[in-house]
């Protein structure tokens, strides 16, 4: 009889090294604040309408941009932990142009942008409870965020955040695998095709999903959660790449419903954030209320995590900046969260922008709003070789060729984004 072979042990695993990487897991947050943030109703808008036209064509340029995104928000983490000084002060650092640039750009920003993420997270709420008006509706998501953030410190405005990417995750990939994916059509999507007339939108889905100047702000999420120096490097790394995956997940996900829902169906759905309640009652006629409601929570949960995360992270960069300005030390309780200049600008994201919710729009200050944001995402590309190449930043953590030539890349295509966001924005108000 044939003697049976004993079974080998299985490798020992060192109990304390299990423990580091479930430590490591757990401290994930920065990223999925970071990440939550960058993705609100308008990027929603964008993936829906690519999906809406040409169906799965664009997939591959969802990995495209999560890539990009990954590369991008890694590299001004990787100069905050390893230089030890903020991603303004890096910019300082270049020559005071970044400072004539980003002074005017985030009060401008601020104020426009505080009323679009206030409406949009607004509009789902007035479709469930007509009760209150749009208005009504936006000025309590805009206080409800600026007390969440007052109040709270960074762990509980993380806190709120990850929830809310629960929601928004769980609602979207539920909503995706209800409209049963064609499969061998998504596959073939990974192709780098442009189909004709889409080159716009295939720019948008790569560069613009989930772009904002929050991407800048990772490095203060990151200090207000104590990394603050280089051993720290591999966690942020992780925290990053795990959060854009989960991006790349959610709007593939929303590709998915648009090419299914409606382009299939041959529905087209309208501009703006008000797109997204054009599809909540093409879900509602196709699949029941309860699948439109669910819709619309998560539509809200996207929302409000911009609100939250934006009265966050761009009040400490204007902390920041104004700290700077008036020769604070880095690290000065005044540049803080909760400190009096971080104060100021979250009253200023609240408060003023509900001028802008009862009035028209002021042509001028839509104007520079577009042409400021166009210029961003390039200048936050370019700014990140300057910083990740020279002695800025210890040797040991400079860019790699590779990394180097996914920047010069997100560079090229952001000002080709930049120039026809400023065509578009001028043509848009003129016409």
């Amino acid at each position: 009889m044939r003697e049976k072979t004993p079974l080998q042990p299985l490798p020992s695993v060192d109990p304390h090294e299990r423990l580091e990487t479930i430590q490591r897991w757990r401290l994930i947050g920065p990223g999925l604040v970071v990440a939550a943030t960058g993705v609100g109703a308008a990027d929603m808008v964008a993936t829906l309408t690519a999906g809406s036209r040409y169906g799965y064509t664009l997939l591959w340029a969802v990995v495209v941009g999560t890539i990009m995104k990954i590369v991008l928000v890694e590299g001004a983490g990787r100069y905050s932990l390893a230089s030890g000084r903020t991603i303004f002060e890096g910019w300082r650092s270049l020559g005071r142009w970044t400072t004539w640039y980003f002074g005017p750009y985030i009060l401008i920003w601020g104020f426009v942008y505080g009323a679009t993420a206030m409406s949009s997270s607004a509009l789902p709420l007035a479709a469930l409870f007509p009760v209150l008006p749009l208005w009504a509706w936006a000025i309590l998501m805009g206080l409800l965020g600026f007390g969440i953030v007052w109040a709270g410190r960074y762990a509980f405005v993380e806190k709120i955040t990850a929830a809310m990417v629960g929601i928004m995750f769980l609602v979207m990939v539920g909503l995706a695998i209800i409209t049963l994916p064609n499969i061998p059509q998504m596959i073939t999507g990974l192709i780098p095709v442009i189909p004709q007339g889409g080159v716009v939108y295939t720019l948008a889905l790569a560069g613009g999903v989930g772009g904002t100047i929050t991407l800048a702000a990772y490095g203060y999420w990151l200090r207000e959660k104590g990394w603050h120096q280089p051993r720290w490097m591999r966690v942020m790394q992780l925290d990053n790449t795990v959060a854009y995956v989960v991006t790349g997940i959610f709007v593939l996900a929303m590709l998915v419903v648009g090419a299914e829902v409606l382009y299939s169906a041959g529905y087209a759905i309208g501009a703006g954030d008000k797109g997204l309640l054009d599809l909540d009652k093409v879900l509602r006629a196709r699949y029941g209320d309860v699948i439109g409601v669910t819709f619309l929570v998560g539509f809200w949960a996207a929302s409000f995590s911009s609100v939250v995360g934006v009265w966050s992270g761009v009040s400490l960069m204007f902390a920041d900046y104004w700290g700077n300005i008036r020769h604070k030390p880095s690290g000065h309780p005044d540049t803080r969260n909760g400190g009096k200049y971080f104060k100021f600008y979250l009253l200023w994201l609240t408060f003023p922008p509900m001028l802008l919710l009862i009035l028209d729009r002021p042509v001028f200050l839509i104007l520079l709003y577009g042409v400021l944001g166009a210029l961003f995402m390039p200048f936050l590309a370019i700014t990140l070789l300057g910083l990740l190449n020279t002695s800025r930043t210890p040797k040991r953590w400079r860019n790699g060729m590779w990394t180097n030539a996914v920047l010069v890349v997100c560079a090229i295509l952001f000002i080709v984004l930049g120039v026809y966001q400023t065509y578009d924005t001028i043509t848009d108000i003129f016409s």
